[in-house]
């Protein structure tokens, strides 16, 4: 029997390289990953969602599934239009019929929800923010092109990832960042807000099983831990594990894309019973490993 073949479109960012570990794990599966840009060879295929349509890779590599870990959290409206919905929208008119294509969203597509209720798939969606609406938007290209017959797609809502290489522009991986180069103190925006944070590597294993699934598991599906936390108490966590002893002063403005959500946490019902997935990894665990891999 020949390999089930996935392209993984963002292979090495901080959720690809994860997604390509589990995949490869899995015995009878072969791994296509594909970044968009740095120098020629390796193993990695070249490939520019933004800028380049995937039809020709696609053809060539004849995946059986396709993966995309591509997107962008900051910049202008134009950047977060060509990198979270063109990047879906070329995969969705290049994908040919039996090709399963996963893609992440994002739990900024509800916006401002009902405190101390976990949101669920079905929940009015309602974005604050520029992110949260360009997510939104290539969910909604998935939907239109199940509901019509033409793509076997699934969109995995993310909540908020936590591990080792966390980038900047998220509120751990900012923190990793100042406590690691401050002397006596870090500044940080407002941490009394309650997120729902999963370990990446808990999100790695929804896609591939998302990616292998032998039924269709679409349209959405959220990934979350389906606990709300204080980011307060996340961050004294991880001063706990990085032994910081200066002040942790929250000074800095919110980021636009969450500012007005004050809770939020997911209902993973429908990804345990579509994927038999659950989350693995408590916080503890997920900020130990963020603060041994640093931030990227």
């Amino acid at each position: 029997m020949s390999p089930t073949r996935v392209l993984v479109f963002g292979a090495t960012g901080y959720l690809g390289r994860r997604v390509v570990a589990a995949l490869t794990a899995r015995p009878g599966v072969e791994v296509v990953p594909v970044r968009r840009g740095g120098p020629p060879g390796g193993d990695h295929v070249r490939h520019d969602l933004v800028s380049t349509d995937p039809a020709d890779l696609l053809s060539s590599t004849a995946p059986d599934a396709v993966v995309n870990c591509t997107g962008r959290l900051g910049g202008t409206a134009t950047e977060l239009v060509a990198a979270n919905v063109t990047a879906v929208a070329r995969l969705l008119d290049a994908l040919p019929a039996a090709t399963r294509l996963v893609t992440l969203g994002s739990a900024a597509e509800y916006g401002v929800v009902p405190v101390g209720r976990p949101v669920g798939e079905d929940a009015p969606e309602k974005p604050v923010s520029a992110y949260g609406a360009t997510k939104l938007s290539a969910t909604g290209l998935v939907r239109a092109a199940v509901a019509a017959g033409r793509a076997d797609a699934v969109v995995l809502r993310v909540f908020n990832p936590v591990g080792a290489g966390a980038p900047h522009d998220t509120v751990l991986g900012r923190a990793v960042a100042a406590i690691r180069s401050a002397a006596t103190g870090v500044r940080l925006g407002p941490l009394g807000a309650h997120r729902d944070f999963v370990d990446v590597r808990d999100i790695a294993e929804a896609v591939a099983l998302a990616a292998l699934a032998t039924g269709a598991p679409g349209p959405v599906l959220n990934i979350g831990s389906g606990t709300a936390v204080v980011v307060r108490d996340a961050v004294k966590l991880l001063v706990e594990e990085s032994g910081f002893t200066g002040q942790v002063v929250e000074s800095d403005p919110a980021p636009d894309r969450s500012r007005a959500v004050d809770w939020i946490a997911a209902d993973v019902t429908r990804a345990r019973e579509v994927l038999g997935w659950r989350p693995r990894h408590d916080l503890r665990a997920s900020v130990r490993d963020l603060w041994a891999g640093g931030s990227g």
